[in-house]
């Protein structure tokens, strides 16, 4: 939390240290702390404004605990009890002094930073170096976050038992957090002590950018209601020459709405963050819209694109510190695809606006002359694809996209969306064709809030597997669309709790404070995918223990009872597991891509039989009826009905199973629910109150963590007997067999059972009505889910009941129990080196050792585009080994290669290589990449 938001600009200043053997850090010692900031004036890291500020956050951290502070140029002026925190950069003669006395390397890379406690001349010092001034930051925040929250095992919270070392995994680490709502967005944006806090939390779990966005409001300018900041420019100020503006907005708030725009961008800048702005919408005419809350006058087709031009130029000059605009150039920008000309005007506002502008250029229909257009600025230029769609999958690249976003040259499309929906399809939802070798752009991901947007995430495992697979092919890294972005979107906004409790107890002051943990954990492992746990293990210790903290996490502060400790460990644990079961569901079963019309998180059920009641599910394949749902990866997870299909001819492939995918989501779920709190609702308590365990007392904290993993339990338990229904009752499809409907029938009995136990404990948790849009699936509560649910189930039980008594054919009842029954897919040893780079137009040879010789294996490969599908080829197989070549032909390309194998075993299991792993972790496929020039 920040504790000023004024910069305390002090020619001394000071960083953090090994305080653990000190005799004044006793408990109960009366003599006063002190602690000397150390700063040498001349150093220009050190001294920097973000430095400073940062600085003065340490400073406020120690001084709230009774730490009396000296400041001092340098260690020998500290008086020879004090602690020495000596804050420096990388030209700091000092600093390397230090560093090199402790045999300490910090990498010569921006944002690296090192905690290294030093003895000198009688003095106790940390030092606190930063490669750079966000390597400072991080450090220094670091520093004032231990004093905060303490320590686990007892230590002062500034004691180092050895040196930290940490460099950046992924260049870019971008929040995204979207104005979409008057009523709801208006108290947060002109909120300037929200802005302090949040953005110092950003900083402190180490993101480098922060991108406020600006109409994304709206995909498409029908039936528009909330039009605030719909078309941005009009709502900050005036253009000279253009008489453009918002009549429904009086002067003064207009010119209020820049001002706080430039706050916001500056304290961003403070921080040490880049300050992105993005601009998604360039449309400015409301089609059908009688009831919209404001207009835009005074644009014509001929003034629009100077008037974006000029206004977009302006906007730069008047606020020096945004340093990257996002952009939106498709269809759903309000412009018509292939407006070329339109936005070569408009990114000639970015060329002239005299200084260095980053676009950030959203890939969906971009195309090689829009890219060109850009390039041509000579700006920096990144595009943001977007990462598993509009939602969140398993912690890796989908190996391929759904058959739908394949290109069709026959497919008609209109002329606003005429490539994203027709030549350019394969660009909507994932990296497209952007990740060539010879590209003059940064690539980032950005996940969208489709799968979980309102539940607690927070999974260390697979955010450091998400972290290092954002640097996929080259790439630089990600952007995190906040969980409540869309929230109140599309004129649905609400006024009140922005987190949509129901028990007023649970709320927070501002909406980011719920997702404290999440960020934690996102931030530290995007910066680091192998950072230490204490960073967010410290947020548990503070704010689920019940312990009364002293100077530096002192013994009073300390989780001394083991039973406390341990439970404290299983809660994170449980977090972890109910954190992956929504991405597993995205992964293994899409019904439609895009948030807006599927939402996991608070779903609207899909019929097992009616293809007339799809719900919003339009880019479904027909018949569109839940076993049909392609998965997200269709490469590598089987469609419900295929695999049913195949079961019943015994012709299975690799590919991971519905039956597998619940077992998982099944061992997800138990395993979160394992911990005391949210075990004593797990057996069936009525969710009427929040059990807890008496070692870590019932705090709002810990009420918020435990409801919001029964919830992601129990759509664990209820997509997993879900999968088994559909399987079950596509077999009684394909063989009229009544035993098999009625098992269908009977797990859909137990997914609806799930459903209503943790929809009736939500009950109280959350409002009646969570809102992120406007239609049916965007807004409601678990509970009035239950009917739609009913209506198929007994449509089902009407159907089973007009089925005559008949025997169950002799191959149905087995395929039933394996289904029903536990699925292991079995080990199998291989062997395979990569090679670490490959030279275009010369073949590829790849080799395959597995430890079962009599098995048989194929290659799958692919360029990574996803313009292309795989292609497969028999191993020829060598004693123990196999052998393929990828000919000269298909590596003559700009594109690295991907590929992974198949293997079938002399007992006829299908295995694929190198697969999920047994934690779902392991990125399937191998990549290698061309030789370097």
């Amino acid at each position: 939390m920040a504790k000023s938001n004024q910069l305390n600009r002090r020619e001394f200043i000071g960083v953090s240290c090994s305080l653990a053997a000190l005799p004044w850090l006793r408990l109960n010692q009366p003599t006063r702390v002190r602690v000397s900031l150390v700063v040498d004036p001349g150093d220009a890291i050190a001294n920097s404004r973000s430095a400073l500020w940062a600085l003065n956050e340490l400073e406020q951290s120690l001084v709230s605990k009774g730490i009396e502070i000296r400041k001092c140029a340098t260690i020998s002026e500290a008086s020879k009890g004090d602690f020495c925190i000596f804050a420096a950069g990388a030209r700091s003669s000092p600093a390397a002094t230090i560093l090199k006395r402790s045999q300490v390397v910090v990498a010569e890379k921006p944002e690296s930073l090192g905690l290294v406690p030093s003895k000198d001349n009688g003095h106790n010092i940390l030092l606190a170096y930063g490669r750079d001034q966000r390597g400072l930051v991080y450090a220094l925040l670091d520093l004032a976050d231990r004093v905060d929250s303490g320590t686990a095992d007892g230590s002062p919270a500034l004691s180092l038992a050895s040196s930290i070392v940490e460099t950046p995994g992924n260049p870019i680490r971008s929040v995204l957090r979207l104005f979409a709502s008057e009523i709801e967005d208006k108290p947060w944006f002109n909120d300037r002590e929200f802005w302090s806090s949040y953005l110092t939390m950003l900083a402190s779990q180490r993101f480098n950018r922060f991108n406020l966005s600006l109409s994304l409001g709206y995909d498409f300018l029908r039936r528009v209601s909330d039009a605030y900041f719909l078309f941005p420019y009009p709502f900050l100020f005036s253009v000279p020459g253009y008489n453009v503006r918002v009549p429904q907005l009086d002067d003064a708030e207009r010119d209020r709405n820049l001002a706080q725009l430039k706050f916001i961008s500056e304290q961003t800048v403070l921080r040490g963050l880049q300050f992105q702005l993005g601009l998604w919408m360039h449309g400015y005419e409301w089609i059908d819209s009688p009831n919209a809350n404001y207009t835009i006058s005074g644009l014509t087709a001929e003034n629009h694109g100077p008037y974006c031009r000029d206004a977009l130029r302006l906007l730069l000059q008047t606020c020096p510190a945004i340093g990257g605009v996002t952009i939106r150039t498709h269809g759903e920008s309000g412009v018509e695809e292939g407006s070329y000309q339109f936005w070569q005007t408009v990114f000639e506002g970015v060329a002239s606006c005299g200084r260095r502008v980053e676009m950030d250029l959203h890939p969906k229909g971009l195309d090689q002359t829009m890219l060109n257009n850009a390039l041509a600025t000579r700006q920096p230029i990144t595009v943001s694809p977007k990462f598993w769609a509009e939602h969140l999958g398993l912690p890796y690249h989908q190996t391929d996209i759904r058959q739908l976003e394949v290109p069709d040259p026959s497919k008609q499309t209109s002329r606003l969306m005429n490539l994203s929906e027709g030549s350019r399809s394969f660009m909507r939802y994932g990296y497209g064709d952007l990740l060539r070798a010879d590209r003059k752009w940064k690539v980032i991901h950005r996940i969208w809030p489709g799968s979980q947007r309102l539940l607690l995430w927070g999974d260390p495992e697979f955010a450091a597997a998400y972290s290092r697979a954002f640097t996929f092919c080259g790439s630089d890294g990600a952007e995190l669309m906040e969980p409540l972005t869309f929230k109140g979107r599309r004129g649905s906004g609400l006024a009140g709790d922005r987190c949509a409790y129901a028990d007023t107890t649970l709320r927070t002051r501002w909406d980011w404070e719920k997702y404290d943990y999440s960020y934690r954990v996102w931030g530290r492992l995007l910066y680091n995918p192998d950072s230490d746990p204490d960073p967010w293990q410290r947020y548990l210790r503070k704010h689920l223990a019940q312990a009364d903290a002293g100077p530096y996490g002192s013994e009073k502060s300390r989780v001394k009872n083991p039973n406390q400790r341990k439970d404290l460990e299983l809660l994170e644990n449980a977090l972890a597991n109910a954190s992956r079961i929504l991405p597993l569901i995205t992964t293994a079963h899409l019904p439609s891509a895009a948030n807006n019309n599927y939402w996991p998180e608070l779903y609207l059920n899909h019929s097992l039989f009616d293809a007339e009641n799809r719900g919003s599910y339009s880019d479904t394949p027909v018949p569109r009826v839940f076993g049909n749902v392609s998965p997200l990866d269709p490469q590598l997870f089987y469609r419900i009905n295929d695999f049913a299909d195949d079961l019943l001819n015994s012709s299975l492939n690799g590919k991971y199973s519905p039956v597998e995918v619940a077992q998982w989501l099944d061992e997800y779920a138990n395993a979160s629910t394992r911990h005391p709190p949210a075990a004593d609702l797990s057996r069936g308590n009525g969710g009427q109150q929040l059990a807890h365990s008496p070692d870590l007392g019932s705090t709002p904290d810990l009420r918020r963590l435990t409801a919001d993993i029964l919830i992601q339990a129990g759509l664990g338990h209820f997509f997993a007997a879900k999968f088994r229904a559909a399987v079950l009752y596509r077999l009684f499809e394909k063989t009229n067999d009544r035993s098999a409907l009625a098992s269908s029938l009977d797990q859909y009995r137990l997914a609806r059972n799930h459903w209503s136990e943790f929809a009736t404990y939500a009950r109280d948790v959350y409002l009646p009505d969570i809102t992120v849009g406007e239609l049916p699936q965007l807004h409601g509560h678990w509970l009035d889910r239950l009917a739609a649910i009913d209506k198929d189930i007994k449509a089902l039980a009407t159907k089973l009941e007009s089925l005559n008594l008949s025997q169950s054919a002799a191959t149905i009842p087995p395929i039933i129990k394996r289904v029903l029954g536990r699925n292991e897919r079995s080990t199998l040893s291989c062997e395979h080196n990569p090679a670490g780079h490959f030279t275009p137009a010369k073949p590829v040879e790849i080799d395959l050792k597995v430890e079962k010789p009599n098995s048989t294996a194929k290659l799958y490969y692919r360029h990574v585009t996803q313009a292309e599908r795989f292609m497969v080829t028999e191993m020829e197989r060598r004693n123990s080994n196999y052998h393929a070549v990828i000919p000269a032909n298909y590596t003559n390309s700009p594109y690295p290669l991907q590929y992974y194998f198949e293997i079938k075993t002399a007992a006829g299991e299908n295995l694929l290589f190198p697969g999920l792993g047994k934690d779902l972790t392991t990125q399937p496929y191998f990549i290698i990449r061309q030789s370097p020039v």
